[in-house]
């Protein structure tokens, strides 16, 4: 896989994101419901989050900068710790606050794949990106959401209607 492909699958995937979001629509995002008492904003907002240190790790690797620190305490050692962080620093936060990090997050993303040398090394079964000695899944941004989150999204959804 070259990174024009890597770039085309992106691309295709940001599309179904979009469709959901306007599936949902803005006056549904911040519901309550979708994870336990979490809106679908709070859901993306944790999405964000992650996906800006993903992105910080990424662009250390290819400029061989040693690893940053994560946006939330360094002490924390455990995702539901990390998660509930991430609640709190986001809940007030706007829907279309949230969504536009989301765009930037991704607009950031294609910067950097358009970055990467044309001889970039790409697996291609989880779009996984070879950086020195790290190893980078760039299909992470979007299938975290569709293993772990999508199915939720969907039952929250058709409980609306």
């Amino acid at each position: 896989m070259d990174k024009s492909e890597l770039r085309g699958w992106l691309v295709e995937e940001d599309k179904k994101w979009r469709a959901l979001l306007e599936e949902i629509g803005l006056e549904r995002m911040e519901l309550p419901g979708v994870m336990g008492e979490w809106s679908f904003k709070d859901m993306v907002a944790h999405l964000n989050d992650w996906q800006i240190w993903s992105i910080a790790r990424m662009r250390a690797a290819q400029v061989g900068e040693s690893r940053p620190a994560p946006p939330w305490p360094a002490h924390f050692e455990e995702d539901d710790d990390v998660n509930g962080w991430i609640y709190e620093a986001n809940r007030k936060r706007s829907v279309q606050a949230v969504l536009d990090i989301t765009q930037q997050n991704f607009d950031d993303l294609l910067d950097f794949v358009d970055s990467l040398d044309d001889d970039a090394a790409i697996e291609p079964a989880w779009h996984v990106i070879q950086l020195g000695d790290e190893r980078f899944s760039t299909s992470e941004f979007f299938d975290h959401f569709h293993d772990d989150h999508e199915a939720d999204v969907r039952r929250w959804l058709a409980g609306l209607e």
